[in-house]
């Protein structure tokens, strides 16, 4: 039986944009959008109903741009990976964007081939960054580690909240952790949510990273 699609929630104040997104998308079986929205408010309102695997969000919008939202779903715990999709590739906004809990950076003027590959990536848990904004991505997350008086405390988890974290550090959706330990995908969410509270960490990729930095993800 085949995997379900990853769910995508479209999140950009061009309807044409989104179309064209979502034209492409619909050509790939592993993915689909389950949702879209033309501003920020519609977009955490949705994406805290829906919960989608992965949020496509425009950085530039009317009322509240792309980092303010961005900042309010982690507030919210939120699961979902969170690219930023925006013309923008001013350092400023990259590292922001990064610094506010962000799982990827891609710009609108990629290839829509190249588009779809990193939506791949982004669906299995990967960090995506379109390829002229490494060298910022690199800078980014050298000057935003936490100090070790604020380090994350793996000891304060429960066994099962460790086990997801090994292997969200493997880069396994929560489809596949929920598969691997025999929970459902709803469990993992909720677990999810409760170990990122408790290591005050902002994303899935900031566990990763820090799970591997600490030699977690081995243990």
């Amino acid at each position: 039986m085949a995997d379900t699609p990853a769910s995508i929630l479209l999140i950009d104040d061009h309807p044409l944009l989104r179309r064209g997104i979502k034209q492409l998308i619909e050509l790939e079986p592993e993915m689909e959008v389950v949702g879209e929205a033309s501003n920020a408010l519609e977009g955490i309102e949705q994406a805290l109903r829906l919960e989608p695997d992965l949020i496509l969000m425009d950085l530039n919008m009317p009322e509240m741009d792309g980092i303010e939202a961005l900042k309010q779903l982690r507030e919210h715990n939120i699961s979902s990976r969170i690219i930023m999709f925006t013309v923008s590739d001013q350092e400023d906004d990259v590292v922001s964007a990064l610094r506010a809990g962000a799982d990827g950076y891609l710009l609108k003027d990629m290839e829509p081939d190249d588009m779809i590959a990193q939506l791949h990536q982004a669906a299995v848990g990967k960090m995506v960054i379109s390829d002229r904004l490494t060298t910022l991505l690199a800078e980014a997350l050298r000057s935003n580690k936490p100090q070790k008086s604020s380090r994350p405390d793996f000891d304060s988890l429960t066994p099962r909240e460790k086990d997801i974290l090994k292997l969200i550090a493997e880069g396994l959706s929560n489809k596949m952790i929920g598969r691997k330990l025999d929970i459902s995908d709803g469990t993992v969410k909720v677990h999810v949510k409760h170990l990122l509270k408790k290591l005050s960490l902002r994303s899935r990729v900031e566990v990763a990273v820090w799970a591997v930095e600490e030699g977690l993800h081995k243990s």
